[in-house]
This record gives structure tokens, sequence and C-alpha cells, in this order.
């Protein structure tokens, strides 16, 4: 069984900047992932630009170049090969956590699919990419609904219904459209999403307008058959033959550990976390939160430009109550 200062539950760019931190501090870690290297970076759609300028991205001194002022999913995953190579960070790739037991007040055995831990603590660092949120309808599990998307050109001369209104809905609603898809949206709100990305926003507007893209308005779907859907509508339910569900309806947070972990979720539908903003230390002593993980279902509050700052937090406290 293995021994460390901190066990880091997530190996995204957050779980690196903490490793980062605990690596220059002369803590040992070790940083536990369930899927590939910045796993939910992977799982992005293939041709994704990402809002922050690479400066904003950059995590343990190590520049991000990139040939465009908005880095592409393709440069991201290339600059955090680079960060984990350089750093020579310890890193158990296709490792899931399965158990976490507090032994003590700062010790825990953690069991995975792969090895025995014990642990001074506890970084959760899970990001939010993991767990679609589902539209709770009769056929969402047919093989026709995707709450992932990859590539555009699967949807060619389709039908396909993006169910959704922020930037995965509109992304994949101009993309698909562009590679000859008939486009259709449902989205239960009166417009598109306010934080939509400023260069796709007018661009999805424009397309509405002018009817090359469908969309219905303060609607939801209502069920889903192999060859259509019913959405309720402001005029009544209609049926809308189709090929492909996408429901971009976003995705939320691992719950379950945090709950495991004994970590306080507040009980509106945010479910967030207790946590010291100054420390990022919860409720439970010895258990840290990083990254977005930290706001629950508002999935939105942090990204990687603002919550880099969590692993010094972090490892400042470490130390202080060492």
């Amino acid at each position: 069984m293995q021994t460390i200062n901190i066990l880091i539950i997530g190996g995204g760019p957050i779980g690196l900047a903490c490793g980062i931190a605990a690596k220059k501090a002369g803590l040992s870690y070790v940083i536990i992932e369930k899927g590939c290297l910045t796993n939910s970076l992977y799982n992005y759609p293939t041709n994704m630009t990402f809002f922050s300028t690479p400066d904003k991205l950059e995590i343990g001194g190590v520049p991000f170049m990139s040939l465009n002022s908005k880095p592409n999913r393709s440069e991201a995953l290339e600059y955090y090969r680079r960060v984990m190579q350089l750093h020579q960070l310890k890193v158990n790739l296709f490792e899931s956590v399965e158990a976490i037991n507090r032994l003590a007040e700062n010790n825990f055995s953690v069991s995975t699919s792969k090895g025995d831990y014990l642990a001074d603590n506890i970084v959760v660092a899970t990001g939010f990419y993991d767990i679609p949120v589902q539209l709770n309808v009769e056929g969402e599990h047919l093989p026709k609904v995707k709450h992932y998307y990859n590539d555009p050109h699967y949807y060619a001369f389709q039908k396909v219904v993006v169910v959704g209104a922020n930037n995965s809905a509109v992304d994949v609603a101009l993309e698909t459209w562009r590679k000859g898809a008939e486009v259709t949206m449902i989205i239960r709100d009166a417009e598109i999403g306010t934080r939509v990305k400023y260069w796709a926003r007018p661009d999805i507007i424009n397309r509405i307008n002018e009817g090359s893209i469908k969309a219905y308005f303060n609607s939801s779907i209502k069920s889903i058959t192999p060859t259509s859907v019913l959405v309720d509508t402001p005029e009544g339910t209609i049926e809308i033959n189709n090929d492909f569900v996408l429901a971009m309806t976003g995705y939320k947070p691992n719950f379950s550990v945090l709950e495991q972990l004994g970590v306080t979720l507040s009980t509106d539908d945010v479910r967030q976390p207790t946590y010291n903003s100054e420390t990022m230390e919860t409720n439970q002593p010895n258990v840290y939160l990083a990254g977005v993980v930290c706001g629950g279902m508002n999935t939105h509050k942090w990204f990687i430009e603002n919550s880099r700052v969590h692993a010094d937090y972090i490892i400042k406290n470490i130390l202080k109550n060492s």
C-alpha cells in the first residue's frame, strides 16, 4: 500500500496544477484519473475552440503556444501532455477510485481499480463532463440519442434535433448544418443563451432568422421514437421526423465522490459543496476541492483560467497545517 501526503482525484488541467504545486512544495502525491490524460478535454468536440486565450490556460509556468488567438482542443491536448512530461508528474491513468474511508482525522484509505493508498489529504478535482444531465423522457436511451458530440461529418445529410441553447448546442447546430444536416433546435427558454461565445451567437441567430436552422423556443422534448420526436411547444404538441437527437443539456459533477467523503452539499438544485474559498478545504478536514467541482451544478462559474489558483491555496494550507 502506497503512503502519500496528497491523493488528487482527477487528471484534468486543475488536477495537474495541484500535482505541480505539491511537487514544488516537496510533498508526495499521486493523481488518479479514471480515463486518459485530461479526459474531459479529450471528450470535447473535435473542432471546439476555447473562450480563453492561451496564456489563461497555462499551468506550471509552461508557455502555451497557439497558432490562433483562441486555442482549439487539439492544441490544448498537446499542451497538457507537454506539461505532464516537463514536470514529470505522477499520474495514474485509466484508474478509478472505488472507495474512500477516513481512518483518522488526517488519514484516508483509498481503494482504486488498480491499487490501495494511504493519504493524509484528498483533493477532488473531478470536473463535470463525465455525467450528462438527462432529459428524463421516454425513448432517451435509444441509440439515436447522444449526450456527447464529436465530429459533424457523422450527421451529414441527416435530420438532426439539437436540444439546448448554450455553447455546446449552438456549436453542434452550426457544425452539423454546415455539413449538410437538416437541423432543428428545441430550446426551453425564449432565446439563445446569453453566455454563448460572442462570435457564435450572432451566427446562430442569423441562421434561425433566415430559416436555415429551425428553432422552437419555450419548448421541450416530450418523447422520442426511433423515427421521430414529440415536442411540446406553445402552440401544442408537434411531431418531428428525425434521425438523431443530440441532447446538449449540460453535465454535472460526480456528487457521489463528495457524498462519500462527507462533504456537505446545499439542499437546492445547485447542490453547492461547502468549502472555504481561501483554503479550498471543505467541511471535512483535509478534504479539498479544486476547479469546476466547486460550483456544484453552476458549472459555468469555474474555468481553467479562474481556478488555476486553487492549487496554490490548497498546498499553502496543507503546509500550514503540517
